[in-house]
């Protein structure tokens, strides 16, 4: 059983499990299937306040399929919740990252 696998098996059990979400989400991350990554990030983010990092994955699978919008919006969210959090460092950097999608994509 691969991890993806045994992630799923676990959400069988405990579908409301936010940590079996966010693994879920970075195990399709790292497969490049952005789709299912931000489908579980988002259901994360309903069940947890997140500090931040899941924001950052959210955008990324957005913007990797072209969906720049959802990826501005995200980012704009992580950036409330780093902040929130006391994690200047991350709200700067997903701060640079906005601003280039939005002088990119932005019309």
């Amino acid at each position: 059983m691969d991890r993806l696998e045994y992630f799923l098996s676990l959400l069988e059990k405990s579908p409301n499990n936010p940590m079996v979400h966010y693994s879920l989400a970075l195990e399709y991350f790292n497969k490049k299937n952005y789709e299912n990554s931000a489908k579980h990030m988002e259901e994360y983010l309903q069940l947890k306040e997140d500090e931040g990092a899941g924001y950052k994955v959210l955008a990324k699978c957005y913007e990797e399929m072209g969906q720049y919008e959802k990826a501005m919006k995200a980012l704009e969210e992580g950036i409330e919740k780093a902040i929130k959090h006391n994690h200047p460092s991350m709200a700067e950097e997903m701060r640079s990252w906005l601003e280039d999608l939005k002088r990119l994509y932005s019309f």
